[in-house]
């Protein structure tokens, strides 16, 4: 045993870059796994930089200097966030309480269905099966009235990080716009000056980076927008509030759209019950969720490395599980960056003692 652990120490680790590497990276993941919540606000300015870092190198090639650029680009991103606290968490934040208060209604009426099952099939449910459903209802709907008792108790500190983001996300992405030479060249001082390895990862991940973060948030804005627009013609209620889920359920692949499904299906059912316009909704919810996947996933993401379904529902469940919304939010890029490790990882040859011996001298 301790000769294989040797061999592969030997044959891993001999590299000095490689030893750097493996602390870099688990004192990362530490990191991420204590701070997270507490670093959220550095996050999300860093997200935000990077893709307002593409306006501004637009408007560079556009002619205007690198001061002009950034200005324009920072006011362009004050008056959209003012607007969104403005405009869109007001209406969000209302027809979610509304929503809230009308859910129990909507279960009561969901159980009121189910007990009518053992009457018009009686030959598939049987009321047993009809009792369990109901009474699973129930205590779910008990859960649910605890955990908004909860929510309200608590509401204070939730209104504090709130506030906080509000305050720290301008600031620090106006500095990380203003000073991105100084902390590119702050970090890239503390590496060591020979590391291909380290080179040929970030050679690799910083063109999957940039196409994922930006292509991601062009995504969420085009599906929720349409999703809005198109539950606005219906008269779907909570148009609003489903618009925002919808669009923020790509974050999730393959597990997002499936469950925002739920609430909208429940929503239209509520309002209209079998009717031509829950078809429509459903018909139009299909037709967004197919062009999501077949048009925009391809058109946005086409530089992205592909990885396999099992690997992306793992990454999401796995960094979802550290991280919560940024682990989601980047289980692919982070998955790719696993994979993008693997391959630029130094390997050290391992002769074996037969080859040895054979060995011409």
């Amino acid at each position: 045993m301790k000769q294989v652990l040797q061999k592969w120490q030997e044959q891993y680790f001999s590299n000095e870059e490689a030893v750097l590497l493996a602390v870099l990276l688990a004192v990362s993941l530490v990191v991420m796994a204590t701070l997270g919540t507490v670093l959220g606000p550095v996050f999300t300015a860093m997200i935000l930089a990077f893709l307002l870092q593409g306006v501004v190198n637009t408007l560079r090639r556009r002619g205007l200097s690198l001061s002009w650029a950034i200005t324009v680009t920072y006011s362009l991103f004050i008056v959209g966030f003012i607007s969104v606290l403005v405009g869109l968490i007001p209406i969000v934040g209302r027809q979610t309480s509304l929503f809230i208060a009308e859910l129990p209604n909507m279960l009561g009426r969901v159980r009121e269905l189910l007990v009518t099952l053992p009457e018009k099939y009686a030959e598939y449910v049987s009321p047993e099966q009809v009792q369990i459903i109901t009474t699973r209802v129930s205590e779910e709907m008990a859960n649910l009235a605890e955990q908004i008792l909860s929510l309200s108790i608590s509401s204070f500190p939730g209104i504090f990080g709130v506030m906080l983001y509000l305050l720290l996300v301008p600031l620090l992405v106006f500095f990380m716009l203003k000073d991105k030479d100084i902390l590119v060249a702050f970090v890239s001082n503390l590496l060591p000056k020979e590391r291909s390895v380290m080179t040929a990862i970030w050679s690799e991940m910083d063109m999957q980076f940039a196409n994922y973060v930006r292509g991601k948030a062009i995504e969420i804005l085009i599906v929720g927008v349409s999703s809005y627009i198109a539950f606005l013609i219906l008269g779907l209620n909570y148009a609003a509030l489903l618009a925002l889920l919808v669009g923020l359920s790509v974050l999730i692949p393959y597990i997002g759209a499936t469950v925002v499904t739920l609430p909208v299906t429940l929503v239209g059912y509520m309002q209209w019950g079998y009717s031509t316009d829950f078809f429509w909704l459903f018909m139009v919810y299909g037709v967004i969720q197919f062009l999501d996947g077949n048009l925009l996933v391809p058109l946005l993401f086409s530089e992205v490395v592909n990885l396999h379904p099992i690997a992306i529902i793992v990454a999401v469940l796995l960094f979802g599980g550290i991280w919560g919304f940024w682990g989601v939010f980047f289980a692919i890029p982070l998955a790719t960056l696993v994979k993008a490790v693997y391959n630029a990882w130094p390997r050290k040859a391992i002769v074996s003692e037969e080859d040895r011996v054979t060995e011409p001298k």
